[in-house]
């Protein structure tokens, strides 16, 4: 590995204090990669706008933030007693869950927080032994975060053969986790095995968090990467300097189809024209087995300023008509397999899902 121990390491999502003065700390994620800059939420307002304006961004880091973010809503009210915390909670929660539509942790890290105060009973007992509680719960979202990330590398791992080129869109490494990433996981853990592989980062517009966040990373822990466009990946694909593709996921339905940044559907049909292997990375709590296919899964459409005012400066027309939908469903049959930090999910079907996940 080169010089892998001397990367200086951060933390995406973190809790400072005790449950009731403490808050999250979160890397604004839009000041990357020319400022990094980390600030402190201390209300739920702040923690939906943090998650909205993609200042924290990433399913998996999305419902750790979330975690936290219930815990400062819940004590809002006061600690008088559970049934405040317990009501305060519920409200946040509630409040929170309008932030963003399609990554299924933050529903599913919500519902943790709400089944946890649920089941100490909010109608008796005292407030701040109710808190604690909940921030144990947050705390413990982190942790399983971290090591199913690092589960899901070491799985990875396995299918990388030295030497190879591995194409990305968008981000899902530490910024988008508590850790260590998903689909970076498995490039990390790669190149820590000394497999020489070269990573080629789509930029990912309209918000470039490939250029802006995978680029950085990578470069952050030596992995050797080549940042290109958008428009790229087929002459890249066909000039053989791609051997397999990995992404992330922000939800994956029963039967496989999922949903991640927008652009990935095309990787994956571009990955297929060239013969190309094309993977998901994914912990078990991305997988939402209440909707049977990728029609169900909600995409979220943003604003169109994204578009037209990229990082402030116009590039289109004044008045044009623009469509910005966030994420895309690349269907299971294009998918060669999910990694989940219990295993490699192939063939990717609901039988296999169901085998490997559970019901």
């Amino acid at each position: 590995m080169s010089g892998a121990e001397e990367i200086e390491e951060f933390q995406t999502v973190a809790w400072v204090g005790d449950a009731a003065r403490g808050s999250l700390r979160l890397i604004d994620q839009t000041r990357l990669p020319t400022e990094f800059i980390e600030i402190d939420c201390h209300d739920a307002p702040t923690v939906w706008e943090a998650i909205k304006l993609l200042r924290v961004r990433g399913a998996p880091a999305i419902g750790v933030a979330a975690g936290y973010g219930a815990v400062i809503g819940a004590r809002s009210q006061g600690l008088a007693d559970a049934a405040t915390v317990g009501r305060a909670l519920r409200e946040a929660t509630a409040y929170l869950r309008t932030s963003r539509p399609t990554a299924v942790n933050l529903f599913w890290a919500l519902d943790r927080m709400d089944a946890t105060a649920a089941s100490a009973g909010v109608n008796s007992g005292n407030g701040p032994g109710l808190l604690d509680r909940l921030l144990t719960e947050a705390h413990a979202i982190a942790d399983e975060d971290r090591a199913m990330c690092r589960a899901i590398g070491r799985h990875g791992a396995e299918l990388v053969v030295p030497g190879e080129g591995i194409l990305t869109h968008c981000n899902a490494g530490g910024l988008a986790t508590s850790d260590y990433g998903t689909a970076l996981a498995v490039i990390f853990s790669a190149h820590e095995q000394g497999k020489h592989i070269r990573v080629y980062a789509d930029e990912t517009r309209p918000l470039l968090q490939g250029a802006r966040l995978t680029a950085w990373e990578l470069q952050r822990r030596g992995v050797p990467v080549t940042l290109i466009c958008d428009n790229m990946a087929a002459q890249v694909m066909k000039e053989g300097k791609v051997q397999k593709v990995v992404v992330g996921a922000d939800r994956i339905a029963a039967n496989g189809d999922t949903a991640n940044k927008i652009g990935t559907y095309g990787v994956a049909l571009l990955a297929r024209a060239h013969g190309i292997p094309f993977y998901v990375a994914a912990p078990s709590s991305t997988f939402d087995l209440t909707i049977p296919d990728g029609a169900a899964i909600p995409i979220e459409q943003r604003e169109s300023h994204e578009v037209t005012h990229g990082f402030g400066r116009q590039t289109a027309p004044s008045g044009v008509d623009v469509y910005n939908p966030a994420f895309d469903v690349t269907p299971a049959e294009l998918i060669a397999g999910i990694i989940t930090e219990k295993g490699v999910i192939r063939p990717v079907n609901q039988e296999t899902i169901r085998e490997v996940i559970g019901s």
